[in-house]
């Protein structure tokens, strides 16, 4: 795609990561692929139990995994954030949100989380050989590949008992590849819980209204000629659809003294219709996840999950297929307002993908007294 004489081995890898942009960009056949880094997930408590945390997430994190669990938060305000390294470090990928429960009659909660990933430094060498064909490292620029979400959030109980809750997203999406591309992009969630006093039930509906994405590129005359000088394709504008998806859950929850148990099981159903899923057809595709969690005096948490559960195909006999998945595993600390969590993602190394640490905080503000 670009010329990049005497580059490092990371340099490559960062422009095949923008090659992965712009042909995704490119092309409406890719659209399963459109706006993944809102699937890679926020807090580590949830990495750590692979994303089994539909119907148990009760902090300010709920905003992004399934907003009517706001209505779980027990404080006026939190706070929370996460920063992981992704892609062996290449992909930085940053989250921030802030909850508010809001003096309405019936208990309700609004959020707002920002979530950006990047990829910076990526060496553009576009402009390396000059008109004459002389080679001028000097033209060498530098840019990034980033994605931005903003997510607005609403949640409130409904009855008397208040054992069911509802809430909705708001999304908004850009995305940019330095000066030569940028998309905007408009889509919506909604969500249920119910909490039961040891079983609880949840939904989330994803990009219910089929989130788009409106790409547009801007290339000078002498870098569109690079491209065709390398038979590359000249990216042209274009719009990406985000199908929607469904994700039911379910979980046991119960306390022993001082310990206390969780177990959750997700299921993401989609209509991509991926080979590789565990339960797929010819236009469905079914994806478990499981989650669980141990807590002591509410202070300390051990986690395990194992979720991309996949059948790969041997590529020397396609008929042969052998079955793969993500363990993950966490801690977590709250420590008076203060919650500390860490999660190893991709223990198990999944198709060559390195596992990655993460880390995520969370701070209550008490009421008053």
């Amino acid at each position: 795609m670009f010329l990049i004489p005497n580059c490092s081995l990371k340099a490559v890898k960062l422009i095949l990561i923008l090659f992965v942009y712009l042909t995704v960009s490119n092309s409406l056949s890719g659209q399963k692929f459109v706006n993944e880094f809102l699937n890679i997930g926020v807090s580590a408590r949830a990495h750590g139990m692979s994303g089994a945390v539909i119907t148990s997430t009760k902090d300010g994190t709920a905003g992004y995994w399934n907003p009517a669990g706001l209505t779980g938060q027990t404080n006026p305000l939190e706070l929370n954030a996460m920063h992981a390294k992704w892609f062996g470090g290449i992909a930085n990928y940053d989250y921030f949100a802030i909850t508010k429960k809001l003096g309405t009659r019936e208990p309700s909660v609004a959020g707002f989380s920002f979530i950006r990933m990047g990829v910076d430094n990526i060496p553009n060498t576009l402009n390396l050989i000059g008109p004459d064909g002389t080679v001028d490292y000097d033209r060498v620029t530098e840019f990034s590949a980033s994605d931005f979400a903003g997510i607005f959030s609403y949640a409130r109980t409904i009855g008397r008992n208040e054992n069911l809750s509802v809430g909705g997203n708001i999304k908004i999406i850009h995305r940019s590849i330095g000066s030569f591309g940028k998309a905007w992009g408009f889509g919506a969630d909604i969500g249920a819980v119910w909490r039961g006093e040891k079983i609880s039930y949840g939904i989330m509906a994803k990009d219910i209204t089929t989130t788009f994405n409106a790409w547009s590129f801007n290339l000078k005359d002498e870098e569109k000629r690079v491209f065709q000088g390398t038979d590359n394709e000249i990216p042209v504008s274009s719009t990406e659809l985000t199908i929607p998806r469904l994700i039911p859950g379910i979980s046991y929850h119960d306390t022993k003294g001082n310990f206390s148990y969780l177990a959750e099981v997700n299921l993401t159903i989609s209509t991509d219709g991926v080979k590789s899923g565990l339960l797929s057809g010819k236009n469905l595709n079914i994806d478990p996840s499981l989650g669980f969690e141990v807590g002591y005096s509410q202070k300390v948490f051990v986690r395990a999950g194992i979720g991309n559960i996949q059948r790969v195909i041997n590529p020397v006999n396609t008929a042969d297929r052998t079955l793969e998945l993500q363990p993950n595993v966490g801690l977590g600390l709250k420590l008076g307002r203060l919650k500390v969590d860490y999660a190893l993602a991709n223990i198990g190394n999944v198709s060559g993908v390195l596992a990655s640490h993460i880390f995520s905080l969370g701070l209550e503000f008490s009421p008053r007294r």
